[in-house]
């Protein structure tokens, strides 16, 4: 009975445990999702919603101050796109390599390399950035605007040189969690195919990565809010002026603009910024919106 009385306390308390963490965690996303649409809708009345969501000249501090953040919008979302197709297909293939394909040995270095590359501090993805990528982008520029009269140089801090960047900061998060995800496919669908006579790649490719897509997905979607939230490595490289996202413009991000003019700003600039935050966490939430539908639909097709 002891024994038995003991085991209910512990159960209770666990219980009551998870319920405190749960609480706490949905406290906290309630908290920074009021606090986010408090500070940054405020600069919608103020400016306008068409003014700021689709004007295209920003100068906060002229005479007349303009506040339009649709080229910095653009620009993270090309940006994002085109970092998420260069990192994505990279990064599954090396999963692939890992858990399938490679052996045990070379697996055992390239695994511990690539989470290496997670716990590099974003300051450093930017400085060699900066020292390496920039320089050949320069040379790029310059090689491609040969003879232009009307193009502004950037001296590699460009569109391009974010987009490599923001790829090879993806990679870590896209592989570990693929590589997770390829390792829990049950062995006897691997088993079953090769049985029916497939070979090993008509297996990875058409047995193994689709009934791992709902853990794939995890990782590209992860990926993406890397990607949308990275802001110390893409100020440092992608020479953070407000203009069309083209390759080989200086451009800005959402987080890089707020990082660039936040501890200056005030008044309505100041808002206008916090206003900038609250479309990245918009972005950021309809991600996993879409994330929560996609894996919903893969359990159900699973079943």
């Amino acid at each position: 009975m002891n024994n038995g009385k003991a085991k209910t306390i512990v159960e209770r308390t666990a219980k009551v445990i998870f319920m405190v963490c749960a609480a706490v965690a949905i406290a906290a996303v309630v908290s920074i999702t009021g606090y986010m649409l408090a500070k940054g809708t405020p600069a919608l009345a103020k400016v306008g919603v068409a003014d700021l969501l689709f004007g295209t000249v920003w100068k906060p501090t002229a005479e007349n101050p303009s506040y339009g953040i649709l080229f910095i919008i653009l620009t993270s979302i090309a940006g994002t796109a085109a970092a998420i197709l260069i990192g994505v297909p990279i990064g599954l293939l090396t999963a692939v390599f890992i858990a399938e394909v490679a052996d045990k040995r070379i697996a055992a270095i390239v695994q511990p390399a690539v989470e290496l590359l997670a716990a590099i501090p974003s300051v450093i993805y930017g400085l060699l950035g900066v020292m390496l990528l920039n320089p050949l982008m320069y040379r790029l520029e310059k090689y491609v605007f040969n003879g232009s009269e009307t193009h502004q140089f950037t001296g590699g801090s460009n569109l391009l040189s974010a987009i490599i960047v923001l790829a090879i900061m993806i990679l870590p998060t896209v592989i570990n969690i693929s590589v997770s995800a390829i390792r829990a496919v049950p062995a006897h669908l691997k088993s079953a195919s090769l049985a029916l006579g497939a070979t090993h790649m008509q297996t990875i490719f058409k047995v193994i990565i689709p009934a791992a897509r709902s853990g794939i997905m995890t990782g590209v979607v992860l990926g993406i809010g890397r990607a949308l939230g990275e802001a110390m490595a893409i100020n440092m490289v992608a020479g953070g002026t407000v203009n069309l996202p083209l390759p080989f413009n200086s451009v800005r991000f959402l987080t890089t603009q707020i990082v660039s003019e936040m501890s200056y700003a005030s008044g309505v600039h100041r808002e206008v910024l916090f206003t900038v935050g609250l479309v990245l966490f918009l972005f950021i939430m309809i991600i996993n919106l879409i994330l929560a539908k996609l894996e919903k639909k893969g359990a159900l097709e699973n079943d």
